[in-house]
């Protein structure tokens, strides 16, 4: 893999807009087949998933996990603090997953509707790659813990 491009193109209280952009050789990885039927799905993360973490408040403990898959399914779940009580949501409606696969890049373009889940200050990004091989290797902009823990509070970082 040679890198991985996260722009952040809207985050207002009701929309998200992003888009994730993998340059590596895509043919040596394993990724979902977008033939699935996009819808919430659980454990994306043991497989090449994109993912964004944010707070519910600034300063707050209580955060989102938002996980998309190269499949069109995603996750979404709510935290009450570090690794605290999740819950699965279900938003008002799916987020819109865009895949674009090239030989030597994977893009994923989000769109998801965050009406009724209040947010806002920090966030971390990150995303999991699966190899050929099915060994898994993690990305994110800070790796606050000696082992991948993208949950870590030290590993949100304010909204640009």
């Amino acid at each position: 893999m040679h890198a991985l491009d996260v722009h952040l193109q809207e985050l207002t209280q009701e929309t998200l807009s992003l888009r994730y952009t993998l340059h590596a050789e895509v043919t040596r990885l394993r990724i979902p087949a977008t033939t699935r039927k996009p819808q919430h799905t659980d454990e994306l993360w043991k497989h090449t998933c994109f993912e964004m973490f944010v707070r519910k408040a600034p300063g707050a403990t209580a955060y989102y996990e938002l996980n998309f898959s190269p499949s069109t399914e995603w996750a979404l779940y709510a935290f009450e603090g570090y690794h605290k009580n999740p819950v699965s949501i279900d938003p008002a409606r799916p987020p819109q997953i865009r895949v674009k696969r090239e030989r030597h890049r994977l893009q994923l373009d989000i769109r998801a509707d965050l009406s009724g889940l209040p947010h806002a200050g920090d966030m971390a990004l990150a995303a999991v790659i699966e190899d050929e091989n099915g060994t898994l290797s993690y990305w994110a902009l800070k790796h606050a813990a000696p082992e991948p823990d993208f949950h870590h509070p030290d590993s949100f970082l304010p909204q640009p």
